[in-house]
């Protein structure tokens, strides 16, 4: 995993294969799109929803400002801004634009300021603390309504997980089972969520309009996107910065803020189905939105549904890549089984029950194979029940209430590869065959699933994420408290499990009639006895967060350039993490595991930042400068205080171009998790693992699994410098690109998850690797209680111990380049948008000690590969719209066999056909409908061996999705 290889790219065919656009993650266009619009003359507000709705161009109104304000018929076919324009003329009114939503403002002096509650929290986008403006010195990604309902996704983490500076790797429901790799391991139940940089999810910071939700997986190792409805989304901001300065801990790779339709008016109905080969879809919601004179409120339900998708339907989830160009990797483990003694396999023969079985019947020297991923599946059944509701009311003038609670269920299903272990047969079991005639004890190797049917992983995830606070306005300031908890429990069960206490008793019965019969076809074994050695295991997880925080921000002086502004802020939080345990496996009857993880934490911050107008419009080279100020100071009750500044610099030298650059550093606190030391977390496990420098390929090792002590948290500097232009002399283009790198120290990682790799690449894991240990050493570890030995092998065979615990690794470095293209004009009568954007990582280099070298992982398995990027082509006229993308994901290496082997770029297409409604009346206000398919092509994830937990598969789930070409049709109706 950790050699890097040079990987050829076909970046002229991408660019050439998409005269692209990318519609979701790019703020509006110079040149927008012109609909149709018929308004009467009504309410401002009102009218200024319809051109918000039909447009897609949002826009942020404090009630306060149009309040009794009536707008003009307005009818024929404009812009945005020309539509906006038009119902503010003479109205002293005027929209602003505000990272990426537009405000509507006074315009004449003296008027006043938008004062309503949803303007003040609306108006503070993510990577700033200050009310107007926007982030200095960072660019922000904004994906609007309008992009999600123009992208065909279904789901918040399909939306979210398409950015191209996402890495698929880590906890999601695609990797569940694949992967123990950047958190995955933690994912029992089976949630989704996000990876900036391919830093880990931890390194990447979610909110959801602006707070932190409780944690999911085990110990609350990452957010879960899975629960948050798609349909309350109003935007998402991705600030792929680090933020510690402002946020705190986990905003080293950047942030991720879902911000809510809060402000929504009326009601929407919206229904979805999608099928693909293997499993098909389902989605419905409902909103409900209400706007008054001095407040507004919004109530909505949504349903998500989804089948199981399972390996059988897709030829490449087979443990036998043969018919791939790889190879049969298929085990011994089968129904009938294979004997294994004197270092020789015995096939047993097939179709016969194992009563009558005599050692001349056994086929020498042959084994029979299993797949383990025959009665398995690649994708859970999911059934995601959610609902969200906000409330914002003026008390009067100045002070404003407001409240916001989601909560969310999430049940799934899935069927995952069995536990296959040998079990040893004595003489003693009434079916026990010798073929070597020595009357001792054989070992046999037996896939259980044709008895207990398959290992079934289910459960239930349930979470509550609620905040009320306050707004106070007096002279320009404005001062917010806020109160909140989150809550998310996780109760999960594996049943079909083999309790090995009740098999072994059941092995060594001597009474035919109730003994476990190993030597036949599946089900050869008494009914009773086979449910008496069925096992499972369940656990309950509880992450909640308390917090609490005051804000105070507004404008500090006057400067020649402009107003000089500040934010001050202080927070307190409190985390706790608690599971329970049920072990059916391992004992006669089911045992309780103690609870091992730290008690609660508290955490204390105080922050402040300040805005200074440098330089203002002016026509020399130094025509505006903006300066931004940032620092923050945590306190962790577990390992002490962290400070951490930001800097950052908007230089805007003509009109039409912004160079932008920031300097900040931040910081992970490490998690209950990786906190843990003692009894029930410790484990010495014997392996047999590839090895390239021993004769015979393969070395017996012994792991030492678990948490270092004194694990403190990972820290990292960051800067960035960024060229944005849009050119004035034609209209409709924009560029970008920005330069990131990143310096982490100190980063906790669980070498275990890279336990494959550690022998390819002694040079980079020597300080874990110990050759020829002694072996009364080895004999210590033996005699310990922790010791987890399921093949038996003896300590005179361990050859190496690897130190695989967890710990804080010495450095990790990445840069790279953000880049984004875009261009509109009209074509044929329409709109045509084209445009790219994507993610280049230039280095991704790994030390696991001051002194080890520098290694570059980039491109290789576990880790991200060097270019991902998303284009798209949309034309639009009249009613309809054509929206088609790519996706384009790069060629890496996989180094977990060998010899190793490259894995090809994956290329997929998107297309949807939309209607929207120009009218605003009648049965057809308001409707719109689309198709859109998904992985248009079918095309199959490209071919790579890779190792499982358990298994091996022909492809990898970290850049490549098994659904297939998928057809959704989709209908909303506003009313």
């Amino acid at each position: 995993m950790f050699n890097h290889h040079h990987v050829s790219h076909r970046h002229g065919l991408l660019i050439g294969a998409a005269a692209l656009a990318l519609v979701a993650a790019t703020p509006a266009p110079a040149q927008e799109a012109t609909r149709d619009y018929d308004l009467p003359a009504q309410a401002l507000g009102k009218s200024l929803g319809e051109v918000a709705r039909v447009s897609g161009r949002q826009v942020v109104v404090s009630s306060s400002l149009v309040r009794d304000k009536t707008a003009p018929a307005l009818k024929g076919r404009y812009t945005a801004e020309q539509a906006y324009d038009a119902l503010l003329a003479r109205q002293n009114l005027k929209v602003t634009p505000v990272g990426a939503v537009l405000v509507l403002q006074a315009a004449a002096p003296g008027e006043p300021q938008p004062a309503a509650a949803e303007s003040l929290s609306e108006i503070v986008v993510t990577g700033t603390r200050i009310r107007g403006a926007a982030p200095v010195g960072s660019n922000l990604i904004a994906i609007t309504r309008r992009d999600i309902e123009a992208s065909g996704y279904a789901t918040t983490q399909q939306i979210v997980q398409a950015l191209p500076q996402n890495y698929g790797g880590g906890p999601n429901d695609a990797t569940a089972g694949m992967s123990i790799r950047n958190g995955a391991g933690n994912n029992i139940a089976k949630g989704s969520s996000v990876n900036l940089r391919g830093l880990g999810p931890s390194s990447t910071l979610v909110l959801i309009d602006g707070v932190r939700p409780a944690l999911g997986g085990v110990s609350g190792t990452f957010a879960d996107l899975s629960l948050v409805p798609s349909s309350v989304i109003e935007r998402v901001e991705v600030l792929a910065d680090g933020a510690s300065a402002l946020y705190g801990s986990d905003a080293v790779a950047g942030v991720v803020n879902l911000a809510p339709r809060r402000a929504f008016d009326g009601a929407e109905t919206s229904l979805r189905y999608g099928a693909a080969d293997g499993f098909n879809e389902s989605q419905a919601s409902q909103l409900f939105g209400r706007r008054w004179s001095s407040g507004h409120a919004v109530i909505a339900y949504e349903v998500y549904r989804r089948d199981r998708l399972a390996a059988a339907d897709r030829d490449y989830a087979s443990e036998n890549l043969s018919g791939l160009g790889g190879l049969d990797y298929r085990s011994t483990y089968a129904g009938p089984g294979t004997i294994v003694a004197g270092g020789r396999n015995f096939a047993i023969p097939a179709g016969q029950n194992g009563r009558n079985l005599a050692a001349v019947q056994l086929a020498a020297d042959q084994a029979n194979r299993g797949d383990a991923w025959a009665q398995a599946d690649l994708l859970p059944r999911q059934t995601r029940h959610s609902a969200y509701a906000a409330i914002r009311q003026d008390l009067n003038a100045r002070v404003t209430v407001f409240g916001d609670l989601l909560w969310a269920q999430r049940k799934f299903d899935s069927r995952v590869i069995p536990d296959l272990q040998a079990v040893t047969v004595s003489p003693g079991n009434p079916f026990y065959v010798d073929p070597l005639g020595t009357g001792q004890p054989i070992s046999l190797r037996y896939n259980f699933t044709g008895d207990l049917g398959p290992t079934t992983s289910s459960g239930t995830v349930r979470a509550y994420n609620g905040v009320v606070g306050a707004v106070a306005r007096l002279n320009g300031w404005s001062g917010t408290v806020t109160a909140g908890f989150g809550e998310q429990t996780e109760s999960t069960r594996t049943d079909n499990m083999i309790n090995r206490n009740r098999l072994g008793v059941a092995v060594s019965d001597p009474n035919p009639a109730s003994a476990y019969n190993l030597f036949g076809d599946a089900g050869s074994t008494n009914r009773a006895t086979i449910a008496a050695v069925r096992g499972f295991t369940s656990s309950r997880g509880l992450y909640d967060v308390w917090f609490v925080g005051a804000k105070l921000d507004g404008a500090l002086l006057d400067l020649p350039a402009g107003t000089v502004k500040l934010a001050v802020g202080a927070e307190h939080r409190q985390e706790r993490f608690k599971q329970t345990s049920l072990n059916d496996v391992y004992y006669a009857a089911p045992q309780a595991v103690a609870n091992v993880y730290p008690p609660s934490r508290e955490i204390s911050a105080a922050y402040g930042e300040l805005l200074i107008p440098v330089i203002g419009e002016r026509g020399s080279l130094v025509r505006r400068i903006d300066l931004s100020l940032a620092g923050r100071v945590e306190r962790y009750d577990g390992f002490g205080s962290t400070s951490n500044p930001k800097i950052g610099l908007d230089w805007r030298p003509i009109e039409g171009v912004t160079l932008r650059g920031s300097y900040g550093t931040s910081f992970r606190a490490p998690g209950f998790q990786e906190q843990i030391l003692g009894p029930g977390y410790v484990a010495y496990q014997p392996i047999t693992i590839p090895d390239p420098q021993s004769p015979t390929g393969v070395s017996t090792v012994l792991g030492l699994l678990g948490n270092t002590a004194d694990i403190g948290p990972e820290r990292a500097k960051t800067w960035t410098a960024g060229l944005e232009v849009r050119p004035t002399a034609l209209p409709g283009l924009h560029a970008g690109a920005s330069y990131y790198n990143i310096r982490y120290r100190d980063r906790i990682a669980d070498p275990n998850s890279a336990a494959f790799d550690v022998l390819f690449n002694r040079g980079v894991y020597a300080s874990l690797i110990e050759d020829a240990p002694a072996l009364a050493k080895v004999a210590g570890y033996y005699a310990t209680p922790f010791l987890y030995n399921p093949d038996n092998i003896p300590a005179s065979a361990v050859q190496i111990i690897l130190d695989l615990r967890v710990q804080n690794l010495s450095v990790v470095r990445q840069d790279g380049v953000d880049f984004d293209l875009g261009y509109d004009t009209l074509l044929g009568g329409g709109q045509l948008s084209l445009g790219l954007t994507g993610s280049y990582i230039f280095h991704l280099k790994q030390g696991f000690t001051p002194t080890a070298p520098r290694v570059d992982v980039l491109g290789t398995v576990g880790n991200p590969p060097p270019l991902r990027a998303r284009g798209a082509i949309g034309w639009s006229r009249g009613d309809w719209a054509l929206n088609g993308f790519v996706n384009f994901v790069d060629g890496y290496r996989n180094q977990t066999i060998t010899p190793a082997q490259h894995v090809e770029a994956w290329t997929t297409t998107d297309l949807q056909l939309s209607y929207r409604s120009p009218v605003s009346t009648g049965p057809r206000a308001g409707l719109r409908a689309s198709l859109s398919i998904s992985n248009l092509f079918d095309r199959d994830p490209p071919f790579a061996v890779l190792r499982t937990p358990s298994s091996v598969i022909g492809y990898d789930a970290d850049n490549a999705s098994p659904a297939g070409r998928l057809i959704a049709f989709q209908v909303t109706k506003a009313w």
